[in-house]
């Protein structure tokens, strides 16, 4: 195995626009509370807001785009959780852009319809037949209930069909022996049409987007790997921050351990850990759309665990963050 050394701490503060006097500088280290074990006191509180106002003035008014995929999905108090965390965001002032998955809800549904969920490569094979049940799940049900729970929680969300966004052309998946197989009414993006989403944020109503396609010059609906349509959307888009919320902790050194978490990597070690076989299988396309991603202007990306209660605010806003960052 290939020897791989890994940044180890995240970046502090970068400086504003020119009228903007002076720097945000990242915080102190925390300390531990007056009354650890105990509930937080009043100035624990403060404290806590305080350490958040330079992350809440470097990223006010700037785009996060999220996706929310894995088994992360699957439970209701953590999806809620996670679209409540999103309204924080939208009230702090920062646009938050939401990309989801399907995953198990529509392998659920395939198996109600009588249809086989398969997999190649990472790729859900999706026959003509499996398409219809694709849409039907993403625009019925898991859109509608994610920006339904943002509008409980006080937000203004709404749904945009990846097919008024994203252009695509099919593709085909790659067997075990590398060969070539047809996985049916599977696209890649070739392009973007953001009008629907920048004038949804532009209004402080938070778009919700499937990752369904329209392909180029046929206008048949293409079933998109969500993943990998976030990192499109991000490429145009080009936010602050690509965040993908999923079921793991991050990237880890060592596979079966949890606890061997990689706090920061560069594309470059990436690319060190696909080689040496550490990051395999579907993390493979995903940590390179991520690193394109970087290349066409997104600021960093991370990969955090949707498990962790207020994940994503504790990456945005504590100086140690959680999961794994990718950064230039």
């Amino acid at each position: 195995m290939v020897p791989v050394t890994f940044s180890t701490f995240r970046p502090g503060g970068t400086a504003l626009s020119p009228s903007f006097p002076g720097q945000i500088l990242s915080p102190p280290e925390r300390t531990a509370p007056s009354n650890p074990g105990l509930p937080l006191t009043t100035k624990d509180k403060a404290a806590t807001l305080i350490e958040a106002l330079p992350y809440l003035q470097r990223f006010r008014g700037k785009t996060l785009l999220i996706k929310i995929g894995g088994s992360a999905m699957d439970n209701p108090d953590l999806v809620s959780s996670l679209m409540r965390d999103i309204v924080f965001l939208e009230v702090a002032g920062i646009n938050p852009v939401l990309v989801h998955g399907g995953g198990k809800a529509i392998s659920s549904a395939m198996e109600a319809a009588g249809l086989e969920a398969r997999f190649v490569g990472g790729l859900r094979v999706t026959s003509p037949e499996a398409i219809a049940t694709v849409e039907n799940t993403l625009g019925n049900t898991i859109n509608p209930e994610l920006v339904n729970l943002i509008n409980q929680h006080g937000g203004r969300a709404t749904g945009i069909p990846g097919t008024g966004v994203f252009e695509a052309r099919r593709i085909q998946g790659t067997g075990e022996n590398g060969e070539a197989v047809d996985i049916g009414r599977v696209g890649e993006v070739e392009s973007c049409h953001t009008d629907d989403i920048l004038y949804a944020t532009t209004s402080d109503i938070v778009p919700v987007v499937s990752p369904l396609g329209r392909e180029t010059g046929t206008g048949k609906t293409l079933n998109i790997n969500a993943d990998l349509a976030a990192a499109a959307l991000a490429c145009t888009l080009k936010p602050a921050k690509l965040v993908y919320v999923s079921d793991v902790p991050g990237l880890l050194a060592d596979p079966a351990n949890p606890d061997s978490l990689i706090p920061s990597v560069t594309p470059g070690e990436a690319e060190t850990l696909i080689k040496s076989g550490i990051i395999s299988g579907g993390m493979i396309p995903k940590i390179r759309s991520a690193t394109e991603a970087l290349e066409a202007g997104v600021e960093k990306v991370h990969f955090i665990d949707g498990r962790t209660p207020h994940t994503i605010l504790l990456e945005i806003f504590t100086p140690e963050g959680v999961g794994t960052e990718i950064t230039r």
